[in-house]
């Protein structure tokens, strides 16, 4: 956030840019996405990621001690085993990306497909929440025309802010308070095109690539599934480095999540939140 917030305005990203920021006491507008299952509500200013960008972010936490470097020394590691995920999204284009997907009608994400798909034997129900607070966008999502697109996929990225990294420029042409959330997609690569292609992260010249589907969102319904090579097998769902949701046989599986490994709706707020801006 702090690295999008001051490149918008051309200075590098340093603790003392970003004091200097704050002292200033500029403020800008930010959307957030609030993503929902059941009762189960999750605000999230940054993203939300479904196989390899996740893959990548959560099952590296095993080499921490590479420092930043664990990501890209991981990143490679997935790529040469690379897994693909069965799966569907269904959403609400921004206007001028109404070509992207075929026509669907809106399914309703308030309830999982399986309540009680934990992602773990001994994991009966995701942790409980108290229901009290923001309840998230009042808006009618079956009166708005959706769009469909299945899998499988290799990746599922959602983005609110172009960096997701100092050196990550996932979402190029994000903005902070649109009203969207942009959709980083890809479903089928060659690795050798996907390593040319992660290494274009750092300018945000991945999203040229004609293996990248690039488009923005008002709403999104993820519907994950499991490795296509391995139907017993599943992946997770992070947001804003939290883990959402763990299927099973996945990195961590016993361990209890927010949600299920199953459908989920995200809803975006256009400038809910306030920042402190350069200017």
């Amino acid at each position: 956030m702090a690295k999008s917030l001051l490149d918008s305005v051309g200075e590098p990203c340093t603790p003392s840019n970003a004091v200097l920021a704050i002292i200033r006491g500029h403020k800008r507008s930010l959307d957030v996405a609030t993503i929902c299952q059941g009762k189960m509500k999750f605000f999230s200013v940054l993203m939300l990621a479904w196989g390899l960008v996740a893959d990548v972010d959560i099952e590296s936490e095993k080499y921490r001690w590479m420092g930043s470097a664990r990501l890209d020394f991981y990143a490679v590691q997935r790529i040469v085993h690379l897994r693909q995920y069965n799966g569907s999204i269904s959403f609400v284009p921004a206007p001028g990306f109404e070509a992207y997907g075929e026509p669907t009608s809106y399914s309703n994400a308030s309830e999982p497909t399986n309540q009680h798909n934990a992602g773990a034997p001994n994991q009966e129900e995701p942790i409980s929440i108290r229901q009290h607070g923001y309840p998230g966008p009042d808006i009618n999502l079956a009166s708005m025309d959706w769009r469909t697109i299945s899998g499988p996929f290799v990746s599922i990225w959602l983005h609110n802010v172009p960096w997701g990294g100092e050196d990550t420029k996932a979402a190029p042409d994000a903005k902070f308070s649109d009203g969207y959330i942009d959709v980083i997609m890809m479903r089928v690569c060659p690795k050798l095109s996907l390593l040319s292609l992660m290494s274009g992260l750092s300018t945000g010249s991945h999203i040229k690539s004609p293996y990248v589907l690039y488009f923005k969102v008002k709403a999104f319904i993820l519907q994950p599934g499991p490795l296509t090579k391995d139907p017993t097998k599943e992946g997770r769902i992070d947001s804003d480095c939290e883990v959402l949701a763990r299927g099973k046989g996945a990195y961590k599986c016993d361990q209890k999540t927010l949600m299920v490994y199953d459908k989920l709706q995200v809803t975006v707020d256009q400038g809910l939140a306030t920042l402190f801006s350069p200017v």
